[in-house]
């Protein structure tokens, strides 16, 4: 079994800085995310970098669109590059799970973007599958969603949603800092 736990930086794309998709919050996602990576890279520890690929020819994530491509700072150096259509990493190509079983990564460090979509959804997969997950909630962001009843619930109140969600049940959820200090 391999001891360092993988990275997952999930959809970290230029697309996501549109106007299209509303108010956010966690403006230092990005940057924490990086952090994270750079930490990766200078210990030569596994990345995953996924990508999403929008089946909507009007989505900022389509393929062939600016936004599809991932932000300055996030490629580089990783293990495995997944693209996938839908919200789970691990229903992407090439398939994530037969890779880390294949590597024999049991850990995972999860961060990116949308908190309560992609990033949500992969953990609590991951989670399913029996891997031991870190959510850095400060590396997530995610936006202003309506309410079945027309409201509109703020973007940090779906973040913090997310955090109770899966903490002790699917991940543990932890911050930048904390990650940092428990993977020197």
């Amino acid at each position: 079994m391999s001891k360092s736990p993988v990275l997952i930086a999930i959809d970290v794309q230029n697309g996501f800085r549109d106007e299209y998709w509303g108010s956010s919050h966690n403006p230092e996602c990005e940057d924490n995310i990086r952090a994270l990576l750079a930490h990766w890279r200078a210990n030569g520890w596994p990345i995953v970098l996924v990508r999403h690929n929008s089946a909507s020819a009007t989505s900022p994530l389509h393929p062939g669109q600016p936004g599809n491509d991932l932000q300055p700072g996030i490629d580089g150096e990783h293990s495995l590059y997944v693209t996938k259509t839908v919200n789970s990493a691990f229903y992407g190509e090439p398939d994530l799970h037969s890779w880390l079983q294949a590597k024999g990564h049991s850990s995972l460090v999860i961060c990116g973007i949308t908190t309560n979509f992609c990033c949500e959804t992969t953990a609590r997969m991951a989670g399913n599958l029996g891997y031991d997950v870190e959510f850095v909630l400060d590396a997530t962001r995610t936006f202003d969603h309506p309410a079945v009843d027309g409201t509109i619930i703020p973007a940090e109140q779906m973040a913090r949603v997310t955090a109770a969600n899966l903490n002790g049940e699917f991940a543990t959820v932890v911050n930048t800092a904390d990650v940092l200090r428990a993977h020197a």
